[in-house]
């Protein structure tokens, strides 16, 4: 069964550019949203927002590292009326450095938020799903859930692990009547590129033998950033698509440069496309190829 009117949606991370902008489209469209983030503040500037478009949503106090925070939202959410419907894992955090560079604590965090959060939320979700046999779970990925980018090694394994459990999930709740989608984002404007950047505590130190690498790196990612037209609300409409779409597809990518990436690395042979794709890159930052083969 599809979205019925005041059915209830979930969004973690919701005080981050994408899960307002989420929060907000979905609201537009008639669900009831639970807007999770896990300070007052945060919530306030939502429901701020909201009342900004006259659009009506409820906030809730949600630390997905927290397992009775991560209950007594779903709880909230779950005795509304019209009963949960879905659940946007949106919440995520980023960070930037060589893997050299990057402490265990730091690494831990990125896992902790990105990945175990997202399955602690769901976690408490699915149950509520599965005895209504309908609803749909969305999981924000990324374009660095398929393909590797340097200087973001944690960030990108963590959202690799979050593709193998979202098509696992899929593959497990589907003759339930319960979807899982994956939402795979390019490069978007938001504030995780100024405020809420991360950058790995050693990633600019001076004995850091990655250092001039990294820097380079950030200023090619800069670039992109500015030069991209790819904004919060595209993603939002993708997420509300794969919400509300009778037969939704267990991938969305959102962004043409995203999309043109995957189809390289679909359609080319798998050393062809690390020659062409990785060695550019290597290139740009490094002055150097010397990948999958060259000399």
């Amino acid at each position: 069964m599809t979205q019925q009117p005041g059915d209830g949606v979930l969004v973690t991370g919701a005080a981050g550019s994408l899960g307002l902008e989420t929060s907000l489209a979905l609201a537009e469209r008639g669900f009831r949203v639970f807007a999770g983030a896990r300070e007052e503040g945060q919530r306030a500037a939502i429901r701020e927002a909201a009342a900004k478009r006259g659009l009506s949503l409820e906030t809730v106090a949600l630390d997905i590292t927290d397992e009775s925070s991560v209950a007594a939202a779903v709880r909230t959410a779950a005795g509304s009326r019209g009963g949960l419907f879905g659940l946007v894992n949106n919440a995520a955090v980023n960070l930037r450095g060589y893997f050299e560079d990057l402490g265990e604590e730091e690494i831990r965090r990125v896992f902790e938020v990105n990945l175990h959060g997202t399955l602690r939320v769901t976690r408490h979700v699915l149950p509520l799903l599965r005895a209504a046999g309908r609803g749909r779970i969305v999981v924000m990925s990324s374009v660095a859930g398929r393909i590797a980018s340097m200087g973001l090694t944690a960030y990108v394994a963590s959202k690799f692990a979050l593709e193998g459990f979202a098509e696992s999930l899929a593959l497990e709740v589907a003759p339930l009547g319960v979807r899982v989608v994956l939402v795979e984002p390019g490069i978007v404007k938001t504030d995780i590129w100024d405020k809420n950047r991360r950058i790995a505590a050693r990633a600019l130190e001076p004995g850091s033998p990655y250092r001039e690498w990294f820097r380079r790196a950030e200023e090619q990612a800069d670039r992109l950033v500015r030069s991209s037209r790819l904004a919060p609300a595209d993603v939002a409409a993708v997420v509300l698509r794969a919400l509300t779409d009778p037969r939704p597809r267990l991938r969305y990518t959102v962004g043409r440069r995203a999309s043109l990436v995957m189809a390289l690395r679909r359609y080319l042979p798998g050393e062809t496309f690390e020659r062409l794709y990785y060695g550019e890159v290597l290139r740009r930052v490094t002055g150097r190829r010397g990948f999958a083969g060259e000399r």
